[in-house]
Parts: structure tokens; sequence; C-alpha cells
């Protein structure tokens, strides 16, 4: 691997995940569930069949779980996770150093687009709730919508928005071209949510 050349698109660690949070991932990763209070890496890196590779190793070198490797286009993504943030950290050094790379050689992440819609009109409600997988979204609740770039990093602003503030985690995805997240609740709650949430993603 050390003749490899690699680029580091994601590192969002999240060091205790909320109850919603925990609960979404648990039941969409493929791998070990995740659970509340656990800590949490999520890693992007090229060439993405290199990610095979990498997860084995860290696997060996520390007590983190995977929750998910996968290969996306020309990137592999890989989740893992543990009750034990020096694990989670141990795994995410022994990647970096397999690379040769350095956490500050991620691409720095950034919030891209953010809409509130204030009580939410009944039917815009079920189109929303028809794909989503979280929380359901009821009428007359203020609606958040926000992207990021790289997607994964979408995971650092929902966590800490549910950590932030009383809202309900209707939906997520860390996949594609930005990711996506959308919370539900009162209008102060929505807007204290979005300010904890763009600090993250700005401070990742």
């Amino acid at each position: 691997m050390a003749e490899e050349h690699f680029q580091l698109r994601t590192y969002a660690f999240i060091d205790s995940m909320q109850p919603q949070f925990a609960a979404f991932l648990g039941s969409e990763l493929n791998g070990d569930v995740a659970l509340a209070n656990m800590a949490e890496l999520w890693m992007e890196l090229a060439p993405g069949s290199e990610v095979y590779n990498l997860l084995d190793g860290a696997l060996k070198s520390s007590d983190a779980k995977p929750g998910l490797q996968m290969v996306e286009r020309e990137f592999g993504v890989l989740e893992i996770h543990s009750f034990s943030v020096d694990s989670v950290k141990d795994a995410g050094s022994a990647i970096l150093n397999a690379c040769g790379l350095d956490i500050s050689e991620r691409l720095k992440p950034s919030v891209v687009s953010s809409k509130i819609i204030d009580k939410v009109n009944p039917y815009q409600a079920q189109q929303i709730n028809k794909t989503r997988k979280g929380n359901l979204l009821l009428p007359g609740q203020s609606l958040l919508v926000l992207e990021v770039d790289p997607a994964a990093y979408i995971v650092v602003a929902a966590n800490e928005a549910e950590k932030s503030s009383d809202i309900q985690l209707v939906h997520f995805n860390p996949f594609g071209r930005f990711g996506r997240l959308f919370l539900a609740g009162t209008e102060s709650e929505i807007r204290s949510a979005l300010e904890a949430s763009m600090a993250a993603v700005e401070a990742s």
C-alpha cells in the first residue's frame, strides 16, 4: 500500500452517539450494531478498493467494531465504533498511518445549504414521511433540511443537533454528492439545532 497515492476525503469523529442518532444507525448499518454513547468514526478514502485492507488492519490493531465498509464511485467508505473512545481513535490512527496520511489532509467540510420550513403543511409532511427512516414529521412542526459536503460529515451535524436541542431526527443520508439531514421540532429548537450543526461541521 505504500506505493498508493491516497486521498482522505472524510474523517468524521463523534465522541458519544446520541440516542436517536444511534438508533437510526443501528437500523441502517449492515455490520456491528451501533448503540447510544458509543464513539464513532467515519472515513472516506481513495482509492476505494483499499478500504478492505485498511479496515482489516485497523480491526486487528484495536477493539473497535465495524458497522460499514463499501465502495461508492472511486471512494471507499467505512464506519467503526466502540464504547471506548481510545479504541476508535486507535483504529483511525492505524488507517491513517497505513496510508501515510494525517488528519489535516482531509477535505474541509462545508455547509452547502440550509432551509427551515415553519409550520409544515400536512401534505408536505406526508411526502417527507414516505421516504424517511427516522421519526415521523408531523403537520405544523418546523422542518430543517441541511446539506453538507463531503456527504459523510452529515453524521456530525445530526449527532450534534440532537445533543444540543430537543428535536426529532427524521432522516439523514451520509452518501452521495451531498449529505442531507432532516430534523423536526419547534421553530426555536430547530434554529438552535441548525446553529449547533453548522458549528460542528465547521469545527470538524
